[in-house]
């Protein structure tokens, strides 16, 4: 089970995560996450971007079966999100 947080500007502040990480050398993308007694995971993904992001969790590590969500704004300022 996964739950996302809303990467919309006006979101109240975010929970308290107990682990971060960068996942690039260049510390452009943040990663934030924790989990609960009933192990329903919370995460927060910040990254330095040109407008859209595209993030995928497996068990192996690769593309292939991987779960993975897009997202991004619009020129207009609207938000769209997709997870597949």
């Amino acid at each position: 089970l996964l739950f996302l947080l809303c990467f919309c500007p006006s979101q109240p502040s975010a929970p308290l995560l107990y682990f971060s990480t960068f996942l690039d050398p260049s510390n452009m993308v943040h990663h934030r996450w924790d989990h609960n007694d009933q192990e329903l995971m919370t995460f927060e993904v910040q990254i330095h971007t040109i407008g859209w992001v595209a993030f995928g969790f497996s068990p192996h590590g690769e593309l292939p079966g991987s779960d993975t969500m897009i997202g991004g704004v619009f020129p207009n300022g609207s938000i769209y999100f997709s997870v597949s």
